[in-house]
């Protein structure tokens, strides 16, 4: 065992190989073990809990303990706690097919743990996206390595004391430091490599990779659509889009991005928004349960956001509040409707990660397809309205990394379900047993019976081997060779 070193400077190849030879020595973890681990991490975040929101609330300058709770420690207790419950069920050997002609032997999948991965995590869920893919691969009998997002400084540094306190380093081990030192990060040979971020950042931690062969999970984002259907403007529509749209003040990677409304509907959905932004926070942004932007740079930026739109024409609507009480907690930016802007604007093109929601309406649903396909498949498609045929044609004719049907961001908790986007919304999985299997390397096994048939089929060939093509094949190979 060695200590966990929080200086950048530490060489992550020495680390890396250390623990790899720990995994090598100690041979895949039982069980028992895996369970044991598990446990353990499932402990230390009950015990440093208090710890991560305090940290979480420094870092983003104000986010409400209950939604750090909600959205961080629940997501990642419910997590550990499925992949304790599923755990026999996802290591026992699956059995496979065996073709006629190998009827007497057995075969088999085993999954066995890659060995050692790589975890890269992003600032917006510093917490939960950082542990949930470690339970994966502590589950899976790896040993992992993780880099914390330098955006959230004070959570990343919990997150190395919880978990230098709770595992050796040749277990698990936390890496900080800043771009230089993530860059650095993903050009290890890693067994496996899990990143959560940004599309543009996403490509370079794939190019890096690619030196080494070393297979990835790209959890990334995107422009995720929201459809009403024609009269689905309800309030329950609306609490449900409030609710994915500002949790967290929107810097969330499946929170609804822009919204396509019926034409006639256009006018309700407004109304319907500012009175759901009202009852979740009837104070404004000022609430004690609103989130503020994390840093002067992401705030900047959409408010140039909306600022571009509303030079191009789009009618900017701020909900619930004035713009001099948003002004009066730091970095906190009032939710924020932009109707109307046209494909030219920059907030119609760019993932927006805050509380702002463009709006814009359709007449039919093949509009809406259209528009959809015309642009990078997103992570998450949205659907609200009767499952009739115009529900059932959007599904069939786009693709998204998950759906929701008359709910936002809830099939994220879906434990059973993989969560990952395609395309340029990322690659791969790592919740349900998709996660565990991404993590894990199937390896084909056939066991040999007593009675060897395929051996009647080497050479020297004769009658027996005609026979033997002929019941695969058809047809009388030697009368055609002769032929």
């Amino acid at each position: 065992m060695f200590p966990a070193h929080p200086n950048p400077s530490f060489d992550m190849a020495v680390l890396l190989e250390r623990q790899r030879s720990a995994f090598l020595k100690d041979g895949p973890p039982s069980l028992e073990e895996r369970k044991a681990r598990l446990k353990r991490l499932r402990a230390a975040v009950l015990t440093h809990r208090r710890e991560v929101g305090d940290a979480i609330n420094a870092d983003f300058g104000h986010r409400s303990r209950h939604e750090t709770d909600i959205m961080e420690i629940v997501g990642v207790i419910q997590s550990i706690d499925y992949l304790t419950r599923n755990l026999r069920c996802f290591m026992k050997p699956e059995r496979r097919h065996v073709g006629l002609l190998y009827r007497a032997g057995r075969a088999h999948v085993e999954y066995q743990p890659k060995g050692i991965i790589g975890v890269m995590a992003p600032w917006n869920y510093p917490f939960s996206l950082t542990m949930i893919p470690l339970a994966t691969a502590l589950a899976s009998g790896n040993r992992a390595m993780l880099k914390p997002s330098e955006l959230t400084p004070r959570t990343s540094e919990v997150i190395r004391r919880m978990l230098e306190g709770g595992f050796p380093a040749d277990e698990v081990a936390v890496v900080l430091g800043g771009p230089d030192v993530g860059a650095a990060f993903s050009r290890l040979p890693f067994d496996h490599l899990l990143f959560t971020g940004s599309a543009p950042v996403g490509r370079k931690v794939m190019k890096a990779a690619s030196d080494n062969l070393v297979p990835l999970t790209l959890e990334l984002g995107g422009k995720s659509p929201t459809i009403v259907a024609r009269g689905h403007v309800l309030g329950q529509t609306a609490d449900s889009i409030v609710f994915g749209k500002l949790s967290n003040s929107g810097q969330t990677c499946v929170a609804p991005d822009y919204a396509l409304v019926h034409e006639d509907d256009l006018d309700t959905f407004i109304t319907q928004f500012g009175a759901s932004v009202a009852r979740f926070y009837p104070s404004g942004p000022t609430s004690r349960d609103y989130t503020s932007i994390v840093n002067d740079r992401h705030y900047d930026r959409l408010k140039n956001l909306i600022e571009d739109a509303r030079t191009r024409g789009a009618r900017v609507i701020e909900v619930g509040v004035t713009p001099e009480r948003a002004a009066e907690r730091a970095r906190t930016l009032a939710p924020t409707l932009i109707v109307g802007a046209g494909d030219d604007a920059a907030i119609m093109r760019e993932e927006i990660f805050g509380p702002i929601l463009p709006v814009r309406s359709y007449r039919t649903i093949d509009e809406v397809i259209d528009y959809v396909n015309a642009r990078p498949r997103p992570l998450a498609l949205y659907y609200f309205g009767a499952r009739d045929a115009d529900c059932e044609k959007l599904l069939a004719r786009t693709t998204s990394g998950n759906v929701g049907i008359n709910n936002t961001m809830i099939h994220v908790a879906q434990d059973d379900l993989p969560f990952g986007g395609i395309g340029p919304s990322g690659m791969g999985a790592y919740h349900g047993i998709e996660g565990f299997r991404a993590m894990s390397h199937a390896k084909g096994v056939f066991v040999q019976g007593r009675w060897n048939l395929p051996s009647l089929l080497r050479a020297p060939f004769g009658k027996i081997t005609d026979l033997a093509l002929k019941v695969k094949l058809g047809g009388d190979l030697r009368s055609k060779q002769r032929g």
